[in-house]
């Protein structure tokens, strides 16, 4: 164990601990990523069974964090970028029955935006990330990722305003 981080227990890096306190964390970046429940799941699993295999080299909690991000932004590139995606239609799904926070009609707005803002608007506003710590997970620029919020916001604002009227 690292002597920086005296105050880093072990225990904290267990797989069934660390399920239980970022398995929500996780499942929501998923689900904002691929728009599917059923893919979250899956992919919440491969994020999991990868880290099995990696928890006893953990040094903080921040670490652990950070790595089930990371993990689960690479899971769902690959699964956005695979030949099942590409080749089915999806199934219509009623997204705002998954009410992820109280106003359905935002989540289902944030849904429509392409996935690197709907990446970036998670990762900022729900996970409360900075714009470097999202740079770092996303191998970006912090100037990209500022970028992409503000064309996010845009959208939003422009959106939801002509919804309004």
């Amino acid at each position: 164990m690292n002597l920086k981080n005296r105050d880093f227990d072990i225990l904290e890096a267990l797989p069934e601990n660390a399920f239980l306190k970022y398995s929500d964390m996780i499942y929501r970046l998923a689900f904002i990523r691929t728009k599917s429940r059923a893919d979250a799941d899956d992919i919440l699993q491969e994020v999991f069974l990868r880290y099995i295999k990696v928890y006893k080299k953990m040094q903080s909690e921040e670490h652990i964090k950070a790595m089930l991000l990371r993990i689960t932004v690479n899971c769902s590139n690959s699964f956005n970028s695979s030949w099942y995606v590409k080749k089915t239609e999806p199934l219509n799904e009623n997204i705002a029955e998954y009410d992820m926070d109280s106003d359905g009609y935002v989540l289902n707005e944030v849904l429509k935006l392409p996935l690197k803002y709907r990446t970036v608007i998670h990762l900022h506003y729900y996970c409360g990330y900075s714009v470097e710590e999202i740079a770092k997970l996303n191998n970006m620029k912090p100037q990209t990722v500022k970028t992409h919020l503000f064309r996010a916001r845009e959208i939003l604002k422009n959106t939801i305003k002509a919804d309004d009227l």
